[in-house]
């Protein structure tokens, strides 16, 4: 983002317009999409105990639902997507928020990248939200895992807004990188 664009974000977020993304600014963005989600949260906290009692255990394919997408502008390498695996606790929550982003960011659909993966985090021995059907990445290419958001991410806060009126964390705005992940945690 150019030093234009990172005052606007922060505009948006409630913070010093400085140009200047640090900790003040990330704090911001936090407070602005806690602020936007549901109270009491619906998901569950991030530890696997939790996870697997919301859930079901990781891999539990009999969890899953094949969510209809046909009409949404869903793609995955260029090629159409009708349906996506997810947990079927998650499944309506993530139908509103592609149907939303389906008329507000129509590209971000365009370049989706999975949904259900069963596997564990990258660099650990605990499961990934993936391995639940409870997490969903989408321009992987702008918003890999180790690019710092905003400052080289490209993900738009409006499509984090969009996760958190759900209760759906936006890795890039939580942990300011990965941001193309987003998860159904508290």
């Amino acid at each position: 983002m150019t030093a234009t664009q990172i005052i606007e974000l922060q505009k948006r977020v409630g913070t010093t317009p400085d140009g200047f993304w640090g900790p003040k600014s990330t704090d911001a963005c936090q407070r602005h999409l806690r602020s936007m989600m549901p109270s009491p949260n619906p998901w569950p906290k991030s530890s696997q105990s939790e996870l697997t009692k919301f859930f079901g255990a990781p891999g539990d394919e009999s969890q899953l639902t094949n969510l209809s997408v046909t009409g949404l502008g869903v793609k995955y390498d260029g090629k159409s997507v009708k349906t996506i695996r997810c947990n079927h606790r998650i499944s309506l929550s993530l139908l509103y928020i592609l149907e939303e982003l389906a008329g507000s960011h129509p590209e971000i659909l365009a370049d989706y990248n999975g949904c259900y993966n069963f596997r564990k985090m990258r660099g650990g021995s605990s499961y990934s939200l993936h391995a639940y059907g409870a997490a969903i990445d989408f321009c992987a290419g702008t918003n890999g895992n180790k690019q710092s958001w905003p400052s080289s991410a490209t993900m738009p806060i409006e499509v984090m807004e969009a996760f958190a009126k759900r209760g759906v964390l936006s890795s890039g705005a939580f942990w300011s990188r990965d941001a193309m992940h987003h998860q159904w945690t508290a």
